[in-house]
């Protein structure tokens, strides 16, 4: 892992400008129907033309054969042990909406989903419903009290929201509800610790209530499922561990949530890759050095099972590239939190390509933006907490180690 102290004797501050891009859920598999993976079966030139003059290598997000979430795969980009410095989904989708989150509060992410009448899971995210029906369902929820317990709920996007338990008894020590699977029922909270009975407890009331309200209701969604429970933790700051001016531009509240607790000015922009892009040319000269985007699409796509739509997702981003490229960035990266190959319709423990473009970086004739093309790169395969170190080089940002 990156020694943060250690850094403090090597880093220095310059006036080049980084941008960094997370293509969420970039890497994939050889799909047996096609004999290609996505990367592979899309048409990238503006990718394929940086993997030719970058230094191109994979990365493996916690260890190999570890299956990553966004969290940890982001923390890891960010140069930060996912192991060590674990966060939970809970109180990063929080931060990101700016629910107000306080020290001792336990933070959980909520998906709406749909059950059948024997009460297993048809479908995890209740069709996909839209964020004004996720509001509408979060208002009746609203209406739930728990003894002992402060109860917030906040809509989120699409069909998530952040549940929120407050007060001296709360504790992040228990399991969660969601199977993360179709086919079987919701799982009971149970406590991981003696601290947490009381609040497993009022995860198992809140869900059964929770149920009872949406059936009353007959809407899109019958049932709830829980993960992510967590504290506001204590991390070491991203711009000063580095000494540099970061700014994070993203459209879902999780990867806000991240970038915020790690120091960084979380910039306001709309829902889409092109609103995150008009928010970056409208910074771009301002006194920010380090510029981290994030690109959804392509892991949606992934996670739906659907190779057609990843492809087509990760053309777009391909084609929405040119604009970024006018602003000449010192340091260009593309990178991704995790793979997503929607052969299996999941995240998975596939090592995720990158690029580095500079003008240090060692190019190769003929390369592609692909898996096994970026594995033969000048850089190979490293663990991604040490992409930053490699950045921040290519920027000119770390003096001579030593004497």
């Amino acid at each position: 892992m990156i020694d943060f102290q250690y850094l403090s004797s090597i880093r220095k501050k310059t006036n080049s400008k980084i941008v960094m891009i997370v293509v969420d859920g970039l890497g994939g598999m050889t799909d047996p129907s096609t004999g290609k993976s996505e990367l592979e079966t899309a048409e990238l030139p503006n990718l394929d033309k940086l993997a030719s003059i970058s230094s191109c290598g994979v990365s493996t997000p916690v260890l190999p054969g570890i299956t990553p979430g966004s969290g940890p795969g982001h923390m890891a980009l960010f140069g930060y042990n996912p192991i060590k410095y674990l966060l939970g989904r809970g109180v990063l989708e929080g931060l990101g909406i700016g629910a107000p989150i306080k020290k001792g509060d336990v933070a959980a992410r909520g998906n709406f989903c749909l059950l059948g009448e024997d009460g297993k899971i048809i479908d995890r995210r209740a069709g996909r419903i839209t964020t004004e029906e996720c509001v509408e369902l979060v208002e009746l929820l609203k209406q739930i009290e728990i003894p002992g317990f402060g109860i917030e709920i906040h809509p989120v996007m699409d069909y998530r929201f952040v549940l929120v338990f407050k007060g001296e008894t709360s504790s992040p020590d228990v399991s969660e509800t969601d199977p993360q699977t179709t086919g079987v029922t919701p799982l009971i909270s149970n406590p991981t610790s003696e601290r947490g009975t009381g609040t497993a407890l009022a995860v198992n009331l809140f869900t059964q209530r929770s149920a009872e309200i949406l059936r009353e209701h007959n809407g899109s969604a019958n049932g709830i499922l829980l993960r992510g429970f967590s504290n506001i933790p204590e991390l070491p700051d991203f711009g000063a561990s580095y000494a540099l001016s970061p700014a994070a531009i993203a459209a879902y509240p999780m990867y806000r949530g991240v970038a915020g607790i790690l120091g960084m000015d979380v910039l306001k922009s709309k829902q889409t890759f092109d609103d995150e892009i008009k928010t970056l040319k409208a910074n771009f000269s301002k006194n920010y050095d380090y510029f981290f985007l994030h690109y959804k699409p392509a892991d949606s796509a992934g996670e739906d099972g659907n190779f057609a739509q990843k492809v087509a997702m990760l053309e777009e981003f391909d084609s929405q590239l040119e604009t970024i490229l006018q602003l000449e960035p010192d340091v260009l990266v593309v990178c991704g939190d995790h793979s997503t190959p929607s052969y299996i319709a999941s995240h998975s423990w596939h090592p995720v390509p990158f690029l580095i473009c500079s003008n240090l970086s060692q190019g190769r004739v003929g390369a592609r933006f692909t898996e096994n093309s970026c594995q033969e790169g000048s850089i190979g395969s490293i663990r991604a907490e040490e992409l930053m170190l490699l950045v921040l080089s290519h920027a000119d940002k770390l003096n001579k180690f030593g004497p």
